[in-house]
């Protein structure tokens, strides 16, 4: 015979305390103010936003540069392309 399903109050106090949180961030989301989108400048926006990216003069739009930041996922990515080939190689040695 099976018994009923129970209901275990902690994930109750935890749905009650999510739900709460949801109304909340709901309701400063409604009540925040935006404001106004400006265009870009004259000109390509890709090269403005290569020259921000890279913090070199000549962009229309300014911020702050992303070099370090860049070459250091540029590097992760090599270190992770270089071991996916090297656990994708198959060995030959025990083949005949």
């Amino acid at each position: 015979m099976t018994t009923r399903p129970r209901l275990y109050r902690g994930e109750m106090v935890i749905g009650v305390l999510a739900v709460g949180l949801f109304a909340f961030l709901s309701a400063v989301f409604l009540s925040a103010g935006f404001g106004t989108a400006g265009p870009f400048p004259d000109g390509s926006v890709t090269a403005s936003i290569g020259y921000a990216l890279f913090n070199l003069p000549g962009g229309d739009i300014g911020g702050e540069g992303f070099l370090v930041a860049f070459i250091t996922i540029a590097v992760v990515l090599d270190a992770a392309l270089d071991g996916a080939i090297l656990l994708a190689k198959k060995d030959t040695e025990d083949e005949p």
